[in-house]
């Protein structure tokens, strides 16, 4: 028993450590996805030693750049470039965003299909600074003109809303998993800001899960894999495309507090994006 209610201290330390070195999802309006890669590590199918509450929380600070179709897309949603009219556009985009995630769950003491159940509802707050410069120029025979701009654009404030369920089953050193959360669109989110803190259209994922664990040896592997569907963003007619993403965890106990390891993941957008306000391509 203190084995496992150390193990569950542990479970958010595991999980945290996916986000030590972030990078940007290259998929769905504005380069930005529902998913964030690594929420999944370590334990992650492990059932709770106890059923009550518990709480998770982490601190996410990020520095990322974009290139390319990211900054091409936010420059077409705010109206600083128009393919249609204009010929080239090079610009890039900075970010720096700092956010704290809040999340408490219950596990229920009633199993359900053999399985321990939980929900929870996750959210987080923060400040998001983002700039993006460019340049649009048109060629006519021997003119050339040239068009910089510049957008600063920074929010501080809260994000969408994340419910979550979680049925857990637990057979010696093997634990299976599977979920199912969503997108609820709430958070500080504007289509003429180029900085927001939500996505601005809501969104629904589920997946399965599996965790090796044995005791004996303190070794465990995790890996959960799942799919996201995306609505429409009505403020922009945009629809993403659908998205598979795959989080792992391989780790090794070195006491019954402490373990150390590695976290990973895939992620794949697998349908193109649609919709009439779909004007820079399917942005697979």
């Amino acid at each position: 028993m203190r084995r496992m209610k150390a193990m569950n201290l542990l479970r958010c330390a595991g999980a945290a450590i996916a986000f030590l070195f972030p990078t940007v999802a290259l998929a769905d309006e504005d380069g930005v996805s529902f998913w964030l890669p690594g929420l999944f590590g370590s334990l992650a199918a492990v059932p709770q030693a106890a059923p009550g509450w518990s709480f998770l929380t982490f601190s996410y600070d990020t520095d990322v750049s974009a290139g390319g179709d990211v900054a091409r897309a936010r420059s077409i949603r705010i109206g600083r470039f128009n393919p249609t009219v204009d010929v080239r556009l090079s610009a890039d985009l900075d970010a720096n965003v700092a956010l704290q995630w809040v999340q408490p769950n219950y596990t229920f003491a009633t199993s359900v299909l053999g399985g321990q159940p939980t929900v929870g509802h996750g959210g987080y707050f923060g400040h998001n600074d983002t700039d993006l410069d460019g340049t649009v120029t048109a060629t006519l025979g021997p003119i050339v003109a040239e068009r910089k701009f510049n957008v600063d654009s920074s929010v501080t404030g809260f994000g969408d809303l994340y419910p979550i369920g979680m049925l857990k089953w637990h057979d010696g050193v093997n634990n299976y998993m599977v979920y199912a959360t969503g997108d609820i669109p709430v958070g500080a989110y504007d289509h003429k800001r180029v900085a927001n803190l939500g996505i601005g259209h809501s969104a629904i994922d589920g997946g399965v899960g599996y965790t090796y664990l044995n005791p004996q040896n303190g070794y465990e592997f995790s890996i959960v894999s799942g799919l996201t569907g995306n609505f429409e963003n009505t403020d922009t007619d945009y629809t993403s495309g659908i998205d598979w993403h795959t989080d792992w965890g391989a780790s090794k106990f070195l006491s019954k507090q402490l373990f150390v390891g590695l976290v990973g993941y895939f992620y794949d957008q697998v349908t193109g994006d649609g919709g009439s306000g779909d004007r820079g391509g399917a942005f697979q």
